[in-house]
């Protein structure tokens, strides 16, 4: 059976509070239940609830990937880090370090999958960071940030992308003195302005740059100039950047800008802007429903349609929803192909994107709302995820087989009855289908005392040992031992 593996990274409450994307400030942040492991007691990641009418059986051995933060457990805690689960949400790979952790995703790098996710100060539009890039085995490869003039460690949080060339679409936000009369500010004002690269992972240059105010006005902007804003200490931010993607053509991207609701396209060779999708300056006529607001995560798909994740909030200007539309360049107008609606009234106040898989259906993150569903192509609901206890940025779903360098982790407890029960884990570890326990006098003579079934992160089994020394190996489908480690006493 195709194991459904769904992928978490999170974030403190209070990073979320600081951000600009966020949704009210006020709202009451659910708490959810964290797991608790003998074997690695210094892991508790939250739990998650699927509510599924069925997984599409043509899948295939995917890995969803999510991006939730804020508060998890009764003792007011956020939980922070990273988090892959099966189909029954019991984790394969957990990090939890503290460090800030944003769009968790498996993407190729030289024709090899790799895991990345931006880590730095998340105090959105002031984000200052980079990309982390690791191998299957969770050894960091390359870290990738802004270049050029930029400093490499003042990339957004907003866009990881890894592109077929082997190189990274990256936003920041610059501060920029700018003419802010149009919108009630000051003359000699301050605007952060987005500022769009590609960039060679190998060698850190910039292949291509764009800035948003030599194209886009202030005055196009639906974010309010509100008191004290505007000045060098706390700039405007217009147009807030938060997606780039690759154009069907190989000769543009496409860029969304939250605070603008509009998305662009940019010619690759020259930089200039061709057309503007939505907004104050729209090139195209909306057709009915078509008009969407504070969006995020535009792609072009196979089938030329335009798709993004429509918050419609906040303020809350209508239902947040997964778009999909008719762009038709030649009669510059966009209609309604398919909308992927919440299954009850779930308004996303920021965050969010909608990804297309290979078998034609969509998978859609809700951004401050703590769910991720699937849907077919045409709109029916598959599946409903919830991480309950924060917010997520992005969702996503492909495939991810791994084997960690580090060992998996082995312990035991006080023999009762004559039985002691074993408790073993492997963080990251995706192949593994059952544990062997042996058992001696010394490691040189050991037998075996029992195989058992992996039945989750952590699996237990109650063994009577042939002596003083107890190692169980991890062993694969086919029952080769994948990696082995001594039991320990289970540290108090």
């Amino acid at each position: 059976m195709a194991k459904l593996r769904f992928v978490l990274a999170g974030l403190t409450a209070t990073t979320l509070l600081l951000m600009g994307c966020t949704a009210d400030a006020d709202e009451d942040i659910p708490v959810a239940e964290r797991w608790d492991f003998h074997s690695r007691p210094d892991l508790s990641p939250p739990k998650v609830d699927i509510d599924s009418t069925e997984f599409p059986a043509d899948d295939g051995d995917l890995a969803t990937v999510l991006a939730p933060k804020g508060q998890t457990a009764a003792d007011d805690k956020s939980w922070v880090g990273g988090l892959i689960l099966d189909a029954a949400g019991d984790p394969l790979w957990i990090r939890e370090d503290g460090d800030s952790l944003w769009d968790l995703r498996v993407q190729e790098y030289r024709d090899e999958p790799v895991l990345t996710w931006w880590e730095g100060l998340a105090e959105t539009p002031h984000t200052a960071g980079e990309v982390v890039i690791l191998d299957t085995s969770y050894q960091e490869i390359a870290r990738v940030g802004m270049g050029g003039e930029l400093p490499k460690g003042t990339s957004d949080l907003h866009e990881t992308t890894i592109t077929d060339d082997d190189t990274m679409l990256l936003l920041s936000y610059v501060k920029t003195q700018t003419d802010l009369s149009s919108v009630g500010g000051e003359k000699d004002g301050w605007a952060w302005e987005g500022v769009v690269q590609e960039v060679d992972i190998a060698t850190g240059e910039p292949l291509f740059e764009w800035r948003s105010l030599d194209a886009v006005p202030v005055d196009q902007s639906e974010a309010e100039l509100k008191d004290g804003e505007g000045t060098e200490d706390e700039p405007y931010d217009y147009i807030h950047l938060n997606s780039i993607s690759e154009d069907d053509d190989g000769k543009s991207f496409l860029v969304s800008a939250r605070n603008t609701h509009a998305v662009y396209q940019l010619d690759r060779d020259s930089g200039e802007l061709n057309w503007t999708l939505g907004g104050k300056a729209s090139d195209f006529e909306m057709g009915e429903g078509a008009t969407f607001a504070w969006q995020h995560d535009a792609h072009r798909r196979s089938d030329g349609t335009v798709t993004m994740f429509d918050n419609h909030a906040a303020p809350r200007l209508g239902d947040s929803r997964g778009l999909r539309l008719d762009v038709d360049e030649k009669k510059k107008r966009a209609e309604v192909v398919t909308e992927y609606p919440a299954p009850d009234d779930r308004s996303s106040g920021s965050q969010g994107n909608m990804q297309e898989l290979d078998n034609g259906n969509v998978v859609v993150g809700w951004g401050s709302e703590p769910y991720v569903s699937e849907f077919t192509k045409d709109g029916k609901l598959l599946t409903d995820l919830t991480f309950v206890g924060g917010s997520n940025y992005r969702a996503y779903r492909s495939e991810w087989h791994a084997q960690p360098v580090a060992p998996p982790t082995a312990t035991k407890s006080e023999p009762q009855a004559g039985l002691t029960r074993i408790h073993m884990s492997w963080n990251g570890a995706t192949e593994v289908e059952s544990w062997r326990v042996l058992s001696g006098d010394d490691e040189d003579h050991l037998s075996e005392n029992d195989v058992v079934q992996r039945t989750g992160f952590e699996t237990a089994a109650d063994i009577t040992p042939h002596g003083s020394k107890i190692v169980v190996e991890a062993l694969d489908e086919d029952g080769q031992t994948l990696a082995s480690t001594r039991v320990a006493p289970r540290s108090q």
